[in-house]
């Protein structure tokens, strides 16, 4: 039997801009997902996907000659799956080349948007020994930040530059970080889907570098008031960009702090930079989901 296992991740900055060689800051979280096969003599590659309270969500039987889908508890997720072996396949012709059980154990919730399609695509790279970057290209799609997550030991910088990224270490000493929450919006938004939709000219060098700069000061940020104007700098330039209205703008304008996106906008996570009441404002509007900064991340 052979494990692998990869971090979640969240996007602090560049969200979109990634896409077009911005520098990025992205941080990998503690939780993750790991995988599991057991091979066997079988001709037929049995899949078994557990979510965090270890309850099956996803079920699949493959022919591992042919990598033919057999059967699937979701036809969708069967061959989205399917089309990922394949191309594994396609990388490294000695991958899969027998049969036998894969267990998927995710360790957060699916509705969190941490990387659910990106872990699995990093286990699978590692255990088919390909690079994770390019299986990514091949398949799903996207910058790749969520697959340099996946083995970090902590937050990164992440230049795209396609198959062969620039990663650097980012040091996050922020002395006000037990202000800081990452909250759940209630709704998952599909990043393949806001990737795809996304009009990629949209972004000239000037936006581009304006992200970069940010980036830079917002890891660099020392007291909380200017990382606040970094955040909400970068805010209205995505926004601009995009031309939608801010997450704060729309849905906390009373709010006491700066709210910022992450990643795809319209879902999943937030960042808040406010006080240690801040919980409670959220609280009382509904929002449960609220993870203290550094508990999320490595």
């Amino acid at each position: 039997m052979v494990s692998f296992r990869s971090n979640g991740k969240l996007l602090i900055t560049g969200e979109y801009a990634v896409l077009k060689n911005a520098k990025a800051l992205a941080v990998p979280c503690k939780l993750g997902q790991s995988l599991t096969y057991l091979p066997s003599e079988r001709a037929v590659l049995n899949w078994v996907s557990f979510d965090s309270k270890k309850n099956t969500w996803f079920e699949a039987e493959f022919n591992v000659n042919t990598l033919k889908l057999v059967s699937s508890s979701d036809i969708e997720i069967g061959m989205r799956l399917q089309k990922l072996l394949a191309t594994t396949k396609k990388m490294n012709p000695s991958f899969l080349s027998k049969g036998g059980d894969v267990k998927c154990h995710l360790e957060f919730e699916r509705s969190w948007g941490l990387g659910t399609s990106s872990t699995l695509v990093a286990n699978i790279a590692l255990w088919a020994n390909c690079n994770p970057y390019q299986l990514l290209e091949n398949s799903f799609g996207g910058s790749g930040y969520d697959i340099g997550c996946a083995q970090a030991e902590g937050p990164i910088t992440y230049i795209r530059n396609q198959i062969n990224p620039i990663i650097q270490t980012a040091e996050l000493s922020y002395p006000f970080e037990a202000n800081l929450f990452f909250v759940h919006l209630n709704k998952k938004r599909n990043s393949q889907d806001a990737v795809a939709a996304f009009d990629i000219d949209k972004l000239n060098q000037s936006n581009i570098d304006a992200i970069s700069q940010l980036t830079d000061r917002i890891i660099a940020s020392v007291d909380q008031n200017s990382f606040d104007s970094c955040l909400r700098a970068h805010e209205t330039l995505i926004g601009s960009i995009l031309n939608q209205a801010k997450v704060q703008d729309t849905y906390f304008s009373d709010f006491n702090g700066v709210v910022k996106s992450l990643g795809a906008w319209g879902g999943d996570f937030v960042l808040v930079s406010g006080d240690r009441h801040s919980p409670n404002y959220f609280r009382a509007k509904g929002y449960e989901t609220i993870i203290p900064f550094r508990e999320m991340i490595l």
